[in-house]
């Protein structure tokens, strides 16, 4: 009898669930005068309020490497990323260009992180 070759078939299914686990934090300012050095302003941390009113008593929540981002609005209009900085640990924001912005305008800043996960389940069927 001839050697036959046997071919084994197999099969396989993958499911993948990915979550994006979105952590947003906003802050609010309202332009003070004194914060204000020529076009560049220079916002303590401590000088926010979170979403609740409270006061902010240590550093500004910062956006993660990769997977977060800010959003700043002067007056209500959304600004460049190129105008503004957060410091690394979230001490200070330094917004350029705003010797023409008055006095009391609300500034809101606005941090958004993703801490995303998955879970892949692979099905073998032969």
């Amino acid at each position: 009898m001839p050697t036959s070759l046997f071919r084994l078939v197999v099969s396989a299914a993958t499911t993948t669930n990915t979550d994006t686990n979105p952590a947003v934090s906003k802050y609010f300012y309202n332009l003070q005068a004194g914060h204000r050095t020529g076009a560049v302003t220079t916002i303590p941390s401590t000088s926010f309020t979170d979403d609740t009113g409270t006061a902010v008593a240590s550093n500004l929540t910062t956006a993660t490497a990769n997977d977060g981002y800010y959003y700043l609005f002067v007056n209500g209009v959304l600004q460049q990323s190129n105008l503004f900085t957060v410091s690394t640990n979230g001490s200070q924001v330094v917004i350029s260009k705003t010797s023409t912005v008055p006095v009391s305008a609300p500034i809101t800043l606005a941090v958004n992180n993703f801490a995303p996960t998955s879970t892949s389940t692979t099905t073998v069927t032969t």
